[in-house]
């Protein structure tokens, strides 16, 4: 009984937290970004506060979870994010990754999905945040470079989906042709939930049977340059791409 009552309390939690989700994307679009429109006529001080805005929501919405008992979470080497200019790659087990993540991660750009764009819910911190729209085509690469050169801090996911349920990392190569191109070092993130919840093709009305528990481990970084042997950039992402698919699935299935 104590513990269909507690799945119960958990299930109407996440019903109300992802109501509280939709509703502040509502009042930051159609309220908070107005008044910041109005009130910070230069484009990029907005969006440098849009971002924090977004930030300081993230941060109150992992909360608003964590205190009604959802979910729990640690960070592990939450100094490394002190930085910028940072590429951050993780693995994408939940939903709710990319939410953590810039809750914690100051001036964090990222590349979003074209559909968010005209989402009620999303759009209006989507444009007012400036986000990169990966409906860019190839301009992403370079708009990526150009977002960690002006000092943000870009948060990727490589598998540009959410891991399937077989657990299998597949690892795409645009990320690894930022790192190249860009000559920027990987700082890589590890993410694991136990139990699983919120994964691909899951419904969020499924909770686990228990609190999930988020371990979120942000590694030192890996130096690009150690893949640039031969001069060739393409031969370098791939080799790359190659080394953080082994690099995640070790790290994730290794702790399965």
């Amino acid at each position: 009984m104590r513990e269909q009552a507690s799945r119960c309390w958990r299930t109407a939690a996440t019903a109300f937290s992802f109501a509280v989700f939709g509703l502040g994307g509502l009042a930051l679009r159609l309220i908070v970004f107005p008044l910041l429109g109005l009130l910070v006529r230069r484009r990029q001080r907005r969006i440098v506060l849009a971002r924090g805005v977004i930030r300081v929501a993230f941060r109150g919405f992992v909360c608003l979870m964590q205190g009604l008992g959802v979910l729990r979470y640690e960070i592990v080497g939450r100094q490394r994010l002190r930085r910028g200019g940072m590429l951050i790659l993780a693995n994408h087990p939940t939903l709710i990754d990319t939410v953590f993540l810039m809750a914690f991660v100051r001036q964090a750009d990222c590349i979003v999905k074209g559909t968010l764009w005209n989402n009620p819910f999303t759009r209006g911190p989507v444009h007012a945040a400036a986000y990169l729209n990966n409906d860019s085509g190839a301009a992403l690469v370079d708009d990526c470079i150009a977002s960690l050169r002006q000092g943000n801090n870009l948060i990727i996911f490589p598998e540009g989906t959410r891991t399937g349920r077989d657990g299998v990392i597949s690892l795409r190569r645009g990320a690894a042709n930022i790192a190249v191109r860009g000559a920027r070092d990987v700082t890589p993130v590890v993410i694991r939930c136990e139990p699983a919840t919120l994964g691909k093709g899951e419904k969020w009305w499924r909770v686990p049977s228990r609190r999930a528990c988020f371990r979120i481990e942000v590694r030192e970084d890996i130096p690009v340059g150690r893949f640039l042997a031969d001069g060739s950039e393409t031969l370098a992402a791939r080799r790359l791409t190659d080394f953080l698919q082994r690099y995640f699935t070790e790290e994730v299935q290794g702790h399965a």
